[in-house]
């Protein structure tokens, strides 16, 4: 996944590194959700066009979305990338809480956003 840590160690790190670790989790978080997005900006867009492309009424341009391996394949991807934005997010939840445990606030100009941003919920991936 990329970055390892363990959440133990997180009691005996300095602060200074772990204010570090947290921004490079956000910051992995953000690129991966970015990736996810975007992937899903072209699955919708692919398939607004396989539906537009398709001959006959509504159903059955339905059917072809539904029926293409290709928008298949490419929602799986989405859907993976959504598992690992969420890991993701569990490693900078879990950081949070050792840092608040600790004593220590999260940096101000991420914890204003952490609440809006990790908190998405993905109900469109089909």
């Amino acid at each position: 996944m990329g970055i390892q840590f363990d959440v133990d160690a997180l009691w005996a790190t300095p602060e200074a590194e772990v204010v570090a670790l947290y921004r490079q989790v956000r910051r992995a978080h953000a690129e991966k959700k970015f990736a996810r997005d975007t992937e899903r900006g072209r699955l919708n867009w692919l398939r607004a066009r396989t539906f537009a492309a398709a001959k006959g009424g509504v159903t059955e341009r339905q059917n072809a979305v539904d029926a293409s391996d290709d928008l298949a394949k490419k929602g799986q991807h989405v859907r993976e990338l959504t598992l690992e934005m969420d890991l993701l997010k569990c490693d900078v939840d879990a950081i949070d809480a050792a840092m608040r445990m600790r004593g220590m606030a999260a940096p101000a100009s991420l914890a204003e956003d952490h609440g809006a941003d990790l908190s998405a919920t993905d109900s469109d991936l089909g």
